[in-house]
């Protein structure tokens, strides 16, 4: 006589179906966001939740320590709770299948919140994460509704396998459908019809002796693939086409405006020459590079509108809802040269560095001065609102602080007795460099050769030779604006408004 009674699976079977009913919710949520809308991909909005919601000091060490792998670290933790939620939730349906849908709901209900709170995403996002909570659930209920067939049916017992193996192979197709979905929104193709951005004024060619790249230094302009990158996208970057753009200047201004991209590109364009850095550059750190903007300046854009007595703070506003605070009256300092960036290094801006538009306003940390993929620009004070990083702590100028750094020796190499080459790199955007100085072993300080000068916007390479015994030695740099301020040996961390110190290399003579 057969046993019809229910089957209790046994607990790593139940565990493998929550786990394959996660993986059928994320794949399935981030396939309908790759055809509704990359940014309604449940995952990569709870993923900016959570990082939008972390501690400062959380954000902080991260962003001082991590560098890139932040990024991967977060969506592997994220993963990890999402398998072991899904795990428990399959064990919660052994006895009562209502138990562990309740859960697989809730996670549900946590990625439709977070979509609904991206600033991009429209109404028709919310059929990703509705779509993945469906998937989820019903992959569940499904397998779940398999492995409890009473144990004679073999048959049942094959076709749950078969079906189980089939889920998982269909979470990799989708999951890989909706990532080739996600980027197929035609920002690149848009990027590629943009075509020349041809400077009516050109940028002053940069002269052979602007750099010692023989002698171990970058090369004075850094090609568009190497040009560091630090932002708080996370999965992809912002992709919006061209034709689809448009920039707003409204809040305390006499005439509110809006501009799309024809009306940039189609004026005069200028093209200047301008050093970048980041903030959470620590001392000798690679986060700074220089490359030739095409653009207008800022300031026609902000007269045309008409500021008004009183806003000192132009707030930036990316497509992805990244917000930056940048003091007016730098922007509006001719000398300095602010622009909206159009192109870079003779092509339109790279994806990843803000196309179709972003912010350059040389002198000041990134933070507060290169709103990438900008599409809105809005004239109020400070005091009465607060941007994304100033919010969490960090400073309001953040005028870039002097610094230099040595390239060659690297730390730790053995070089051959004899003559020995140091070279390396100073900066102090919007001053100038006038002065480079070194020490080994905590010697007198020697002047360096300074590398032609192309503008007081941009950094400025550095040789000294010397004659050094074989054994350990301690190389030291510092570096003195043209204001006369030589940088400080004390050592500050990167955040909240930028590192201090003397970078220093141990290498070996031999």
């Amino acid at each position: 006589m057969e046993n019809d009674s229910p089957v209790i699976p046994s607990r790593p079977v139940a565990a493998g179906i929550g786990v394959l009913s996660v993986l059928a919710a994320v794949t399935a949520g981030h396939l309908v966001a790759g055809i509704v809308d990359p940014d309604a991909s449940p995952v990569l909005a709870v993923g900016n939740a959570v990082r939008d919601l972390s501690p400062p000091s959380v954000t902080d060490f991260a962003i001082a320590n991590l560098g890139d792998t932040k990024k991967a670290l977060l969506f592997g933790g994220l993963g990890v709770v999402l398998l072991v939620t899904g795990a428990v939730a399959g064990l919660l349906s052994r006895r009562r299948l209502w138990l562990g849908i309740a859960l697989a709901a809730a996670v549900g209900v946590v990625g439709l919140v977070a979509v609904l709170d991206q600033p991009t995403v429209g109404v028709v996002g919310v059929t990703a994460p509705l779509a993945s909570t469906a998937a989820g659930v019903g992959v569940l209920w499904w397998l779940h509704t398999l492995a409890t067939r009473p144990a004679p049916d073999s048959a049942a017992r094959r076709r749950f396998l078969l079906t189980s193996a089939g889920v998982a192979v269909g979470a990799g197709v989708l999951g890989g459908a909706g990532q080739l979905l996600a980027g197929r929104n035609g920002a690149a193709a848009s990027r590629a019809a943009v075509g020349p951005l041809t400077p009516a004024f050109p940028a002053p060619p940069i002269p052979a002796g602007a750099d010692f790249a023989a002698a171990g230094t970058p090369r004075f302009l850094t090609s568009n693939r190497d040009f560091y990158r630090v932002d708080t996208a996370l999965a992809q970057v912002p992709a919006v086409r061209a034709e689809d753009w448009t920039l707003r200047v409204h809040g305390m201004v006499e005439r509110e405006r809006t501009y799309s991209y024809a009306d940039i590109r189609d004026r005069p364009l200028v093209e200047r020459t301008i050093t970048m850095t980041c903030v959470s550059n620590e001392v000798g750190g690679p986060y700074v590079s220089t490359a030739n903007f095409v653009g207008v300046p800022l300031g026609d854009l902000l007269a045309e509108a008409g500021v008004r007595p009183g806003a000192d703070q132009l707030f930036s506003t990316s497509v992805d809802g990244w917000t930056a605070g940048t003091p007016t009256e730098a922007v509006l300092d001719t000398r300095r040269g602010a622009m909206l960036a159009l192109g870079m290094n003779g092509e339109p801006l790279p994806l990843e560095h803000g196309f179709p538009a972003r912010l350059v306003v040389p002198g000041l940390y990134g933070f507060v001065s290169a709103t990438k993929w900008v599409v809105d620009l809005e004239l109020t004070t400070f005091e009465a609102k607060e941007s994304y990083w100033l919010s969490r702590g960090w400073g309001r100028r953040a005028p870039i602080k002097t610094q230099s750094r040595i390239d060659a020796p690297r730390g730790f190499a053995t070089v051959p007795a004899g003559r020995v080459t140091l070279a390396g790199v100073a900066w102090a955007q919007h001053i100038g460099v006038q002065r480079v100085e070194v020490r080994v072993d905590g010697g007198p300080w020697r002047t360096a050769t300074l590398a032609t000068e192309v503008n007081v916007r941009t950094w400025r390479m550095w040789r000294l030779d010397l004659r050094l015994e074989p054994g350990q030695h301690r190389a030291e740099v510092r570096a003195t604006d043209r204001r006369g301020r030589t940088q400080t040996d004390a050592r500050v961390a990167p955040i909240p408004d930028g590192a201090t110190g003397w970078h220093s290399v141990q290498f070996s003579v031999a």
